[in-house]
């Protein structure tokens, strides 16, 4: 894997793509998971939505190492390191809890599959979903207040507010 792109290190661009679809999948995620009509219209834009976030989430992963390997040991960048590494299995329980609402919600409407147990699967993962959802955003919020310390941390503003110490 690259560690720059056109001089630029790949993980403040990778970790973009995780700030932007974390997000959205739990948005998506709490929208199908709460209001049952939206998931015949948009469950598999929000399924689609959550693959990319998880699929990129190990890529973020792997360029932060790369960069943490260029710029020595540091404190800061270990505990960035500890919060990014459990961001994964939220996202990842949010989209298996997506993929089984949209599954009971395809199976129901296809096959004509009627409630009984299909409502308690429904019921179970919508708070699964929920919950997964929540923990994803306040993860990605805490892995993102956590690197900007680290990249920030040393940096000192004037009393005019311009950068005074050392220059990123």
């Amino acid at each position: 894997m690259f560690s720059s792109i056109f001089g630029i290190p790949t993980h403040p661009l990778i970790v973009h793509v995780v700030v932007v679809f974390v997000p959205l999948a739990a948005l998506a995620g709490l929208g199908i998971a709460l209001w049952p009509a939206a998931r015949a219209r948009y469950g598999l834009w929000a399924l689609a939505i959550a693959t990319v976030a998880v699929v990129s989430i190990p890529v973020a992963t792997q360029t932060g190492e790369l960069l943490r390997s260029e710029l020595g040991p540091n404190p800061l960048i270990r505990a960035h390191a500890h919060m990014g590494d459990q961001l994964l299995p939220f996202a990842a329980l949010l989209w298996l809890a997506l993929a089984a609402l949209v599954g009971i919600d395809l199976l129901a409407r296809f096959r004509g599959i009627r409630p009984g147990w299909f409502k308690v699967l429904g019921v179970a993962a919508s708070a699964v979903a929920v919950l997964a959802a929540i923990g994803s955003g306040v993860q990605v919020v805490r892995i993102g207040h956590s690197g900007a310390q680290a990249a920030w941390h040393g940096v000192a503003t004037s009393s005019n507010g311009s950068a005074a110490g050392k220059g990123r």
